[in-house]
């Protein structure tokens, strides 16, 4: 596909996008949002997975706190089709919800006391609002990172949407809740932001505070980064409280504009997972995130980006020969990937969008690429598993999803070879690990809603 008819094709994608393009310029605080009311969060028709979830929440919600929940909130994982670690370089993204999901249940409290059970953790955790907001007080205070734990635990991703929404000025109640997802735990599909997403809604339901899927967004996003400590962009969070069903979003990370893009009816995505698992807030994640940031101060420093250049995002294809002179090796192939990447998106999108799935399919191969050799995120598992579906009858292409280090990979799969994809997928694998991966079909998924009992 040339370049003249690629963009031709995105443009004729974003203007039948379900869903208008969100303000370019809207950054405000999500404070403002509060008073406007739910769209889309309620009331949201319960699937056979989202009332699996609600059964086993309800029987451990009422067994832990003697009484019956109120609310529920239900937010999905998701899946990034490319894009990968541009979004903390302010760039582009493409991910989509999936049809996998964190429910919370709810209901409120009157002393400031929330309550958590977890039925994937099999553990019960609480903790004072008063106390809580003090201590992140104290934190701002001093200036220091208010991570809640080092390393989080798991009871961390509730603290903090409480903390990011007093911190926006919001009356938070204190709640019992209860939590069941069937997002797979470290594997790269976001359960850390769908479970983000779910308790900032459960809480803000039983508070009474009216947010926008944005206002969510922003909150999760907020407490994720901040308080948590991951230093994630605004990919995850933004996929799992704005998907739109049979969906993939366009969005730009600088602005924080999003445009649905339709994905083709013959266009079948498969996910297998490696079985290694990735903890984001320790080492590699963070090492990138300063080696992008090193790699932007040289370019700088040596003329090649301009002194107001914010990110990597603000450096085109056509700046790699002079950044090959001024950057060293490492720093080079870090920006390399970033800027290639950024690039891959809109192409990847304008190939969807006319039915192209052998060039989506070399698209992804090339993501892939860059993230084993430039950015050095993939692992033996994923580049297997890579290899293995490139070389299926009917995969057009492959790449690890998520921010590597272990997790999933990502198959584009015509409909009807999926079954002889899985099957080569699992027979392979386990012919060089030992094992058979997990491997599931995912389709775009609605977004987050919030629901009464």
């Amino acid at each position: 596909m040339g370049e003249q008819e690629q963009q031709a094709a995105l443009r004729r994608a974003q203007r039948g996008a379900v869903g208008a393009q969100t303000d370019a310029n809207e950054r405000e605080r999500v404070a403002p949002d509060c008073a406007e009311r739910q769209r889309g969060l309620t009331p949201l028709p319960l699937s056979d997975r989202t009332a699996a979830l609600q059964e086993r929440a309800d029987r451990e919600f009422r067994a832990r706190f003697g009484r019956m929940p109120t609310h529920a909130a239900r937010a999905p994982g998701r899946v990034n089709l490319i894009g990968e670690h541009t979004d903390y370089n302010d760039g582009l993204v493409l991910p989509c919800a999936i049809d996998r999901a964190t429910l919370v249940l709810a209901a409120p409290r009157g002393d400031g006391v929330v309550r958590v059970f977890s039925c994937e953790q099999a553990a019960e955790a609480s903790f004072s609002l008063p106390e809580l907001l003090r201590a992140g007080a104290a934190s701002e205070a001093l200036s220091s990172p208010p991570t809640l734990s080092s390393p989080p635990s798991w009871a961390d991703y509730v603290r903090a949407p409480a903390l990011a929404l007093a911190e926006a000025g919001l009356h938070v109640r204190g709640a019992d809740l209860a939590i069941a997802s069937d997002v797979p735990l470290g594997a790269g599909l976001s359960s850390s932001a769908a479970l983000g997403v779910a308790v900032t809604l459960a809480l803000a339901s039983v508070s009474e505070l009216a947010l926008t899927p944005r206002a969510v967004a922003d909150l999760a996003h907020r407490g994720e980064n901040h308080f948590v400590g991951i230093g994630c962009g605004i990919l995850d969070q933004y996929a799992s409280a704005l998907g739109e069903r049979g969906c993939a979003l366009r969005i730009d990370c600088r602005t924080r504009s999003v445009a649905a893009l339709p994905l083709p009816a013959q266009a079948l995505w498969l996910v297998a997972d490696s079985g290694a698992q990735r903890e984001l807030a320790r080492g590699g994640y963070r090492e990138r995130v300063a080696e992008c940031a090193a790699a932007l101060a040289e370019a700088k420093r040596a003329g090649v980006a301009a002194p107001e250049a914010s990110a990597l995002r603000d450096l085109a294809p056509s700046a790699l020969p002079a950044l090959a002179r001024a950057l060293p090796e490492l720093l080079l192939r870090r920006a390399r990937h970033v800027i290639t990447e950024n690039a891959r998106v809109d192409e990847f999108a304008a190939a969807l969008a006319a039915g192209d799935l052998d060039s989506a399919g070399a698209l992804m191969r090339a993501s892939h690429a860059s993230l084993q050799r430039d950015y050095a995120v993939s692992t033996r598992e994923l580049d297997a598993l890579c290899a293995l579906g490139d070389a299926a009858g009917g995969c057009t292409g492959s790449r690890l999803t998520g921010a590597g280090f272990g997790g999933c990979t990502l198959h584009l799969v015509a409909p009807g070879a999926a079954a002889a994809v899985i099957r080569a997928l699992e027979a392979g694998f386990a012919a060089h690990f030992g094992r058979a991966p997990r491997v599931w079909r995912v389709r775009a998924s609605e977004g987050a809603g919030a629901f009464k009992l």
